[in-house]
């Protein structure tokens, strides 16, 4: 089988990745100060989110937080989606190989789609 888990390198495939996508968002001038604020210890945040991707693209099961929640408070706009994903995007395209960013990708704008309408959040597409 050639998990997508695998094909990325694993929990340290992962971690790399996440380690130059949040190198980009805590210097982002709009997303930034939403991560700055809520973060206090980034090494366990990017231990968690670890946990989160690897569980996602079938790797161990070893994330079992409510995510959606965890985002109510923070008053997410679109605008702050379309950043993250503007910046997951650019760090897949430079981290990984092609097919390998397209599917990482492809899922994290799954996830975004699931968790705006959670939040209530439209996409541009959406407004009349």
């Amino acid at each position: 089988m050639n998990l997508l888990y695998q094909r990325i390198g694993g929990r340290e495939g992962i971690s790399n990745l996440l380690k130059h996508f949040y190198a980009d968002v805590r210097q982002d001038p709009l997303i930034g100060p939403i991560f700055n604020a809520q973060v206090e210890d980034w090494k366990k945040h990017l231990e968690i989110i670890a946990s989160f991707w690897e569980t996602v693209i079938g790797g161990p099961r070893t994330y079992a937080r409510p995510m959606p929640m965890i985002h109510v408070s923070l008053q997410l706009r679109e605008e702050h989606f379309e950043r993250w994903l503007f910046l997951w995007q650019a760090n897949c395209r430079a981290q990984l190989p092609a097919d390998t960013a397209r599917e990482m990708i492809d899922l994290s704008q799954h996830i975004a789609g699931k968790l705006r309408l959670i939040l209530g959040i439209s996409t541009k597409q959406e407004v009349p």
